[in-house]
């Protein structure tokens, strides 16, 4: 998928499509040796490892305290795009997203808008949870 244009959507000065190898493909791919630098960059990693069902990176990338022991995605989802509305730092080692994700199940539009809280702990960002709306 190197040649592919990133599923979270990120583009370029140019406005041209970021390639996977180059966005998040370097965090999804190679999670133990190029972690997110931010929380923003996680959180995008984690929508196109949704898209590519990457249940290992999305497990790896999740924090302990509300990891669940698995992860089962919706047979047929197709993910349409994601926009990040807000990234704000909440602490020296906190921070939050806000996005939309946008998909299609059955035939039936769906736009998931959450507000997701990570943290740092030693120099990695994790997702914790989120607020939906």
């Amino acid at each position: 998928m190197t040649a592919h244009a990133c599923p979270c959507g990120r583009v370029d000065a140019k406005k041209r499509a970021a390639a996977y190898a180059d966005c998040c493909g370097r965090y999804v791919d190679h999670f133990s040796d190029a972690p997110a630098p931010d929380a923003e960059h996680l959180m995008r990693s984690r929508y196109s490892a949704f898209v590519l069902e990457r249940a290992d990176y999305l497990l790896a990338t999740w924090h302990s305290s509300t990891r669940p022991a698995s992860l089962d995605f919706d047979a047929g989802a197709k993910w349409l795009g994601l926009e990040v509305r807000e990234h704000k730092t909440t602490g020296a080692d906190t921070a939050e997203v806000e996005f939309v994700a946008r998909y299609r199940l059955d035939g039936r539009a769906v736009r998931l808008y959450e507000r997701s809280r990570f943290v740092r702990e030693d120099g990695r960002w994790f997702y914790v949870d989120g607020e939906q709306r």
